[in-house]
């Protein structure tokens, strides 16, 4: 009994050892994934802003976007989003998730017939892929929100869909 007791104490031992190793090596890999580049500090003065053609209907103008990080047309990235005062989308769809930080303004994110919650500087919203909503700068000066997706940002007003 007591060399079976011993050998399945080994036995354990081991398994504990290779979980921990595996799990160290795993945290290592999305540690290299996340990381691979300089810190970078980037002042707002260096933002440059695009004009992403969406909204061009709305009467008040187009959203603008400029990178943090990473290329919104191609993966994941981190990108500052100017929203004209007084924009309202149309209902529309993502593909994939966000999250958003309010940086200026006040803005609205909501689905269709939901409650209107003001989202004051320094507020944060996530929007789940593939549901629809509506995103609003309700604020008298435009809105500045940071979003951060794992995908390519893509955006599908209702009447896109045919």
């Amino acid at each position: 009994m007591k060399k079976y007791t011993s050998r399945l104490l080994a036995v354990v031992a081991v398994a504990a050892i290779s979980v921990h190793s595996i799990a160290n090596s795993s945290e290592m890999a999305s540690k290299e994934k996340i990381s691979g580049g300089e810190s970078v500090n980037m002042p707002v003065t260096d933002l440059k802003y695009f004009d992403t053609g969406i909204g061009k209907h709305s009467g008040v103008g187009t959203l603008h976007a400029a990178p943090g990080f990473g290329d919104l047309s191609n993966g994941a990235h981190g990108t500052f989003v100017k929203m004209p005062a007084g924009f309202e989308s149309k209902i529309h769809t993502h593909t994939g998730e966000y999250y958003a930080v309010v940086i200026s303004g006040v803005g609205v994110n909501l689905i269709p017939g939901g409650e209107e919650v003001p989202l004051p500087v320094g507020s944060y919203w996530s929007q789940k892929g593939g549901e629809r909503h509506i995103t609003k700068c309700i604020s008298q000066n435009e809105c500045i929100f940071f979003i951060n997706q794992t995908v390519k940002f893509d955006d599908f007003a209702d009447d896109d869909h045919g």
